[in-house]
């Protein structure tokens, strides 16, 4: 009896210990189940909205450029792009070895883009292909609906469109935000695209629009069912740029003639707005829109003619005779010499017992300061420059703009120079030498100069010595209607003498019109001014030496250049690199030209020229 009652009371404390545990087990369940159905509430409720629903981004088209007339020379046109939705997928993996087969891109490639977005926050799209082909996003789109790529997203997205080769580094180009760039720059995120060259770098805060947004609901493989709402996008901001698609046009044209590199840069020579700009070798800026592959990128970086230079503001060169008119102006302004002042030359002088030639052998006989800007003549300028000295020089060909960067916006300016004895003391410790100025005294020595410099320089001899800022800015948009932009201020005004300067103006008429070697660039009833330009990329001696080889050693071929004479309204500069002679690069200055005036005066423009470059030296 006393052992029933012993399992009796066994039996209880059992039932009570498993009642107590079923309790405290509903009461944990019940609690459970009040968090997560009241006091979490709306978390898991937008967990679960956004189980059926997905935010798409709507990217913002650029702001269009257009030249100084109206018309359009940049536009975006519609693309479509394919992105990986992480958020979405399921395998990674096995999304990328299918994805990248199905568009027949490499899978490496694909996965590197993948692990260079990690970080991001998963719903954000990674962009695999930029400017989809419609085979690709047919072949996207049809594995969609085999539930085999829910993870993929096809969207059309605006992108730009170039002029192919035309101004291509005036314009610059488009690519996807680098990590430097988002750290830099507030309102970045990455993925987004901005300029990285040009016009477009420069006032990328103007043409970048506001992304705008769509939120649409998806079935359970992805695929769209309806829209929810849908924020639009704003455009970027047009610019109206100081261009001229007419003078844009006719430079490329004569550059494509003669098929030589080079650089080009026309300028109104009243307030610096530049009306053409061109450097060759050039490259589409619609490969770097369209998402650069990296064996275009490989090619470009790899081209011993450098198609990436920007030889207008990068370039430095010689700038043979065309440095005369400095000479003649440190001159002229520092009384030195009136323009009457002659030389005799007799194809040749001796300074500090070194003999210095004049590039005509016979001589040009007895010349005052315009006949021997006409003829070139180096004894004049050698003998003028010796007399004048180096600093004074440096002082006035500085004011004229030449060795200073010109301040254009554009990226990446370098700076050319002009030297003096303290740039010398300091670069390689050692004294300047007076036979040191004979050579400078024509362009050659250490003189080097960027071809924007020299439009520059034209430009202060054409407008009275306002040394201009050049600047492409015209007008913005902001959807309001055009706003004009006021032009930068002067960066200097050398105090000219106006009798003086017209000797040196003069010389250049006649150069042109004259006897001298810029007949190429005659234009009956406009009096175009200019002077020629021909220097070495390499001494005699050093031709000798060099022998057979493959480098072009040719002399590079410029031309400055204004007209009218009298109320200039262009100016520039012509550079040819290896063009044998400046005469050559006035072929190219007078179809410019010529294109400038007609369209001015409402006349037929002038069709693609025919001319021939003279390649004899």
């Amino acid at each position: 009896m006393a052992v029933q009652v012993e399992d009796r009371r066994r039996v209880t404390v059992r039932l009570s210990v498993l009642q107590y545990v079923i309790t405290v087990m509903f009461s944990v369940l019940a609690v459970s189940f009040w968090v997560l159905q009241v006091v979490q509430h709306a978390k898991f409720e937008e967990m679960a909205e956004n189980n059926h629903q997905r935010t798409l981004a709507l990217r913002a088209p650029r702001g269009l450029m257009l030249d100084r007339n109206g018309k359009i020379l940049v536009d975006n046109r519609g693309s479509y792009s394919i992105s990986i939705v992480r958020e979405h997928t399921k395998d990674l993996n096995r999304t990328i070895r299918l994805l990248s087969a199905v568009l027949g891109l490499d899978e490496s490639g694909v996965r590197s883009i993948v692990d260079r977005h990690r970080k991001e926050p998963t719903y954000r799209p990674i962009t695999v292909v930029q400017d989809a082909t419609l085979a690709q996003v047919a072949a996207v789109k049809a594995r969609r609906l085999d539930f085999e790529l829910p993870d993929i997203v096809v969207e059309q997205v605006p992108t730009r469109q170039y002029p192919e080769t035309m101004a291509a580094h005036l314009f610059g180009y488009v690519g996807e935000v680098n990590d430097a760039q988002v750290n830099d720059a507030a309102g970045l995120k990455s993925g987004d695209i901005v300029g990285q060259a040009g016009v477009e770098k420069v006032y990328n805060a103007y043409l970048m629009g506001e992304d705008g947004a769509k939120r649409v609901v998806v079935n359970s493989v992805g695929r769209e069912i309806r829209t929810l709402e849908e924020d639009e996008p704003t455009e970027g901001k047009r610019l109206q740029l100081t261009v001229d698609y007419d003078v844009q046009r006719a430079l490329e044209e004569g550059f494509d003639q003669l098929g030589f590199n080079g650089a080009a840069v026309v300028l109104d020579p009243q307030d610096g707005g530049v009306l053409g700009f061109t450097s060759r070798p050039a490259y589409d800026p619609n490969a770097f829109a369209s998402g650069l592959d990296r064996d275009t990128w490989a090619s470009l970086t790899g081209d011993e003619d450098l198609p990436l230079n920007d030889r207008a503001i990068q370039g430095r060169y010689s700038p043979g005779s065309t440095f005369k008119m400095a000479v003649a102006t440190a001159a002229l302004q520092e009384g030195v010499i009136t323009p009457d002042f002659k030389v005799h030359c007799t194809g040749g002088a001796t300074f500090y017992g070194r003999p210095f030639k004049c590039w005509k052998k016979g001589g040009h006989g007895t010349v005052d300061l315009r006949h021997a800007i006409e003829q070139s003549c180096n004894v004049y300028f050698y003998t003028i420059g010796n007399m004048t000295g180096i600093d004074k020089i440096h002082k006035w060909a500085t004011l004229l703009g030449l060795g200073e960067k010109s301040g254009i916006d554009l990226p990446n300016e370098v700076q050319g120079l002009v030297p003096s004895p303290e740039w010398k003391q300091a670069r390689f410790k050692e004294k300047w030498y007076a036979g040191e100025t004979v050579s400078v005294s024509i362009g050659q020595g250490s003189v080097s100069v960027t071809p924007v410099s020299m439009a520059v320089y034209a430009a202060t001899l054409a407008n009275g010595g306002t040394r201009v800022t050049p600047h492409l800015l015209k007008a913005v948009d902001d959807g309001g209607g055009w706003k004009p932009v006021a032009s930068p201020p002067p960066r200097s005004k050398a105090p000219l003498d106006p009798e003086k300067l017209q000797a040196i103006r003069d010389g250049l008429f006649m150069v042109v019109n004259g006897a001298g070697t810029g007949h190429n660039a005659i234009l009956k009833g406009y009096d175009v001014s200019g002077k020629t330009g021909t220097a070495q990329v390499i001494s005699n001696q050093g031709k000798e030496r060099a022998g057979k080889t493959d480098k072009d050693l040719r002399d590079n071929g410029s031309f400055v250049f204004f007209a009218p004479r009298d109320k200039p309204e262009i100016a520039g500069v012509v550079l040819l690199e290896h063009g044998v002679h400046g005469s050559n690069a006035a072929l190219v200055a007078h179809h410019v030209l010529d294109t400038f005036f007609a369209k001015k005066e409402g006349r037929p423009l002038p069709p693609k020229p025919e001319f021939k470059a003279n390649l004899v030296p």
